[in-house]
């Protein structure tokens, strides 16, 4: 399992990324924390809160692990054993009803080449949430509408709606949106870690290719538009954000970032454009990648033994045969047990939350974790913990109407106005359903 956690963590560190069109690669891994498997408890009336609650999270990296043999869905693992975040025994524990899995594709070249060999994976990607959905059907359900994620939960079972995080793998051509929309994608953003051809990324601090939305970013939000997509700008520039607020016919979220007012961080973003997101409708999504809340402590032994790691085998996992990429796993494994990366703190993760709260009110806040993806700090290291935010939010004064709108609320909202302001008669067929 540890060569499948390498590989899901590319979707959250840019120096991890390929250069090619590998859909992932090995990033940070995560480690085992000291803290207990189980999450600390919270009162009985607390737990009773969080289970009436509709729960859900904007970005569930989960997908990435779906075609390693190592990785069961139905089976409950743990952070400790494997870095696993989620699956079907801990939504159950943590209350987690569902969300948006994620279509991710790594950046590449922008060449047709690329384009070809990226829309490969992500429809591979689309195809393996649709088989978990399949195969699972007695517990897990595709979600196309805003209502059928209450209608769901209330026939027990979870809520799989999809999102495409980087547009990458369409191309030049915006109406292969039609396609994944037609496999059930409803959310979508432009870009990831380096700039592309929709937009500038935030994390693409060299070259800021096109003050924003390129025109075929601007063809991209028109047809997520006419489709009743929401757009997502996570992971984009400030100006790329800003792009899409002033086009969109229907406010946008950030389904998974952090705020500068806590910690001023390339992945989050200012006061100003957080109150421009809300003040058009919009939702910011807060997560849980701890090199994104604080500026955590570097180990100089860890970085030592990456660095003489990379040496050994080279920048790309994916350039290695598989018995030497077996070679390299072992020797990382070492590395983490030796050297465990830092980690930021559940405290800390509340304060980048309630800041948001705080600006803009919690009609226009929610979580989008990163679970699988990067996400997970100490004090909340998987899914099961997700009963301590409910706690919290109560201890700073949220109501439990303020806190439903927290969970899922305010994103079934924007999915819904998505929906009202559609001009596409295209469907999801129910053949596929």
């Amino acid at each position: 399992m540890m060569a499948a956690a390498l590989t899901v963590l590319a979707a959250c560190n840019p120096d991890a990324e390929p250069s090619g069109s590998e859909i992932i690669a090995p990033a940070e891994a995560q480690t085992a924390e000291t803290e207990a498997a189980a999450p600390a408890s919270v009162s009985q009336n607390v737990e009773t809160i969080h289970d009436g609650m509709l729960v859900m999270d904007t970005h569930l990296d989960t997908p990435a692990y779906f075609h390693s043999s190592d990785y069961k869905f139905s089976e409950r693992q743990t952070f400790e054993e494997d870095g696993t975040h989620v699956d079907l025994p801990r939504m159950k524990e943590g209350g987690l009803d569902g969300g948006f899995w994620v279509i991710f594709t790594a950046q590449g070249p922008l060449d047709e080449a690329s384009y070809h060999a990226a829309r490969t994976s992500a429809v591979l990607r689309q195809m393996a949430i649709r088989e978990l959905a399949a195969k699972y059907s007695d517990d897990v359900e595709l979600a196309f509408k805003a209502d059928d994620a209450e209608r769901i939960a209330a026939e027990g079972k979870r809520i799989v709606y999809q999102s495409m995080e980087n547009s990458y793998p369409l191309g030049t051509d915006v109406s292969l949106l039609e396609t994944f929309y037609a496999g059930g994608l409803r959310m979508v953003g432009p870009v990831h870690f380096r700039d592309n051809q929709f937009a500038d990324s935030a994390t693409d601090v060299s070259t800021n290719s096109y003050g924003g939305l390129s025109p075929l970013g601007e063809e991209l939000v028109a047809k997520a538009n006419e489709l009743g997509m929401v757009l997502d700008g996570s992971h984009a520039a400030d100006e790329t954000v800003y792009d899409m607020i002033e086009l969109s016919t229907t406010p946008i979220i950030l389904s998974h970032t952090g705020v500068d007012g806590v910690y001023d961080h390339y992945r989050n973003i200012p006061d100003e454009l957080l109150m421009a997101v809300a003040e058009d409708g919009g939702v910011i999504q807060i997560n849980a990648y701890g090199s994104y809340l604080e500026a955590l402590e570097p180990s100089p032994e860890r970085e030592e033994a990456m660095a003489a790691l990379e040496e050994r085998f080279g920048a790309s996992y994916y350039d290695l045969d598989e018995a030497t990429r077996e070679e390299y796993v072992a020797a990382r494994e070492e590395i983490e047990a030796q050297y465990p990366a830092p980690r930021s703190t559940f405290e800390k993760f509340m304060e980048h939350l309630l800041y948001a709260l705080d600006k803009v009110g919690p009609d226009h806040v929610g979580m989008g974790a990163d679970w699988d993806g990067g996400g997970g700090v100490d004090g909340m290291s998987d899914i099961t913990f997700l009963p301590k935010v409910t706690a919290a939010l109560l201890e700073a004064g949220y109501s439990e109407a303020d806190i439903q709108k927290i969970w899922s609320g305010n994103m079934l909202r924007l999915l819904r106005e998505a929906e009202e302001a559609r001009t596409s008669e295209l469907e999801s067929p129910n053949v596929l359903n």
